[in-house]
């Protein structure tokens, strides 16, 4: 019979990322280390240093023990949701979107480079009177 964990989605991991509340994601698994960031060998930065990411990569290549992958173990509070996508927010646009923006800000601030063109015409001409 399957065990019944709870389900965290990378934002809801993400947020945990200070060192009073401190979240890791190591093979989709959900980790609470708050309590053991003082404790960690290797200081608590590098531990913070893999919050708000998927922190498997950092985990493997730091090279832990047997008996360290156990005391993680411990720390389990849950699974990461694969089903909710990692970055919500994300938003795609279009060319059709990112020229349409393009023309507004242009619209918007016209001035600018007829500015400058007209102060360069300017000194141009005042560089050559002086010759």
């Amino acid at each position: 019979m399957p065990t019944l964990t709870k389900l965290y989605t990378m934002q809801e991991a993400s947020q945990h990322n200070t060192k009073d509340d401190c979240w890791i994601v190591v093979d989709n698994k959900v980790y609470d280390v708050t309590s053991y960031l003082e404790e960690h060998p290797g200081g608590d930065d590098v531990v913070l240093a893999s919050t708000a990411k998927d922190a498997t990569d950092d985990f493997e290549d730091a090279g832990h023990s047997e008996s360290a992958r156990e005391l993680l173990e411990s720390f389990c509070i849950g699974e990461l949701d694969t089903s909710a996508p990692a970055i919500p927010e994300l938003e795609i646009s279009s060319k059709k979107q990112y020229a349409q923006k393009v023309m507004n800000l242009t619209k918007q601030y016209w001035t600018v480079p007829i500015a400058v063109v007209g102060i360069s015409v300017v000194v141009g001409l005042l560089y050559l009177r002086k010759k």
